[in-house]
């Protein structure tokens, strides 16, 4: 079993008549965490329930304060899984939190976008938003030589639950699969299905062939055949749904440095990987640095975010093509990060030197990643 980082942060956070809330992306292992904290918590004293159960929904969106009292009566947590499935369950909420004395509410959701709409406005000030990403390096405590023995296929397959701890690869190509095709865009369909399947499938492809460069929205709309517009509406609900996230630009004294469009990466290789169907192994690919600057660069994020530290990522690029390939700002301090699987120095660019004097570039390589990624000053 694989403890995640967030579960003492998740069980610290449970207070009486107030929200506890984790979103993630679907079988990133939300259910299975919340079930870990009601062993924690105490059995006897949680009530946990399906927010897609259809008796249950109706119960929690009747906004009648006798219904929902009868329906917690005798326990002294509330666990909802899935909760944005119920309707009105934010204005339900509210109404337990502020009739219910004593009551710990602990909710999850695999859409940010649709639940934070509900639950946001009416719970303000009285709830706390979490994330749970697929399985961080961090969490899986190996040292050097273990961390290495199965870095190929980290790169590969990603850190999916379900798909790390399959035996097999066979196992892991067919869970990724499944993922891929059961599971992936139901949320993004949920939140806005004005556009089908095919569509966003698309749209993740072509991001897909173009993670670490800089994407042009006009040519992306061009080849999707849509308006810029809608490119950038979805590709906001892909972040939402824990798929995708955005790097921009870092500008600040120089008039030749980039900032127009940001770069994206996926929260997961695999999903990257099977989306453009190629689950090869690395000594057969073309492609190898884009997974290792996606991996680096997620597992930096998923760490900072545990960590509960605050620090702001960008990427550098001037007009000229100089480049690093992630700035991190921690506490007024600037580093830079360039990302290298052939062990290979980078040579940092002359006027990144000269106008951040202060700064340090190091490069990152398979023999001090695992620092980089396991471990924040």
């Amino acid at each position: 079993m694989i403890s995640r980082m967030i579960e003492k942060q998740l069980l610290a956070d449970l207070k009486p008549n107030a929200i506890t809330a984790l979103f993630g992306a679907r079988r990133t292992g939300k259910t299975f965490l919340m079930q870990q904290i009601k062993q924690k918590v105490g059995v006897e004293k949680v009530l946990m329930v399906q927010g897609d159960d259809l008796d249950i929904a109706e119960v929690l969106s009747s906004k009648r304060s006798s219904t929902l009292k009868n329906f917690v009566k005798g326990y002294s947590y509330l666990f909802i899984d899935e909760a944005q499935k119920i309707p009105q369950i934010g204005e339900n909420l509210k109404l337990m939190v502020d009739t219910i004395p004593g009551l710990h509410i602990f909710i999850t959701g695999s859409s940010a976008l649709d639940l934070y709409e509900q639950v946001g406005e009416p719970l303000t000030g009285r709830s706390n938003y979490f994330y749970l990403f697929p399985i961080a390096q961090a969490e899986l405590k190996q040292n050097f030589v273990e961390a290495n023995k199965d870095l190929s296929v980290k790169l590969v397959y990603g850190q999916y639950p379900q798909v790390y701890l399959a035996d097999t690869q066979h196992k892991k190509n067919d869970i990724l699969n499944s993922i891929k095709n059961g599971y992936l865009l139901k949320d993004v369909l949920a939140i806005d299905n004005k556009k089908d399947a095919v569509f966003i499938l698309n749209l993740l492809r072509l991001i897909a062939f173009q993670v670490g460069n800089d994407i042009s929205y006009n040519e992306l709309a061009s080849t999707l055949n849509v308006h810029k517009k809608t490119v950038q509406r979805y590709l906001y609900i892909l972040e939402k749904a824990f798929i995708l996230f955005p790097l921009y630009g870092f500008s600040r004294n120089l008039r030749k440095e980039y900032s127009k469009t940001p770069r994206y990466f996926f929260w997961d290789n695999g999903i990257r990987n099977i989306l453009i169907n190629n689950l090869n192994p690395l000594n057969t690919r073309d492609d190898i640095g884009k997974l290792w600057e996606n991996y680096c660069i997620s597992e930096r994020l998923k760490l900072h975010y545990y960590k509960r530290q605050v620090a702001a990522h960008y990427f550098w690029r001037t007009y000229d093509q100089q480049e690093i390939d992630l700035l991190e700002e921690k506490g007024g301090i600037l580093s830079g990060f360039e990302f290298k699987w052939n062990k290979a120095k980078s040579k940092i660019p002359p006027s990144f030197s000269k106008t951040y004097t202060d700064a340090i570039v190091t490069t990152i390589n398979r023999e001090n990643y695992l620092e980089f990624i396991s471990e924040v000053g």
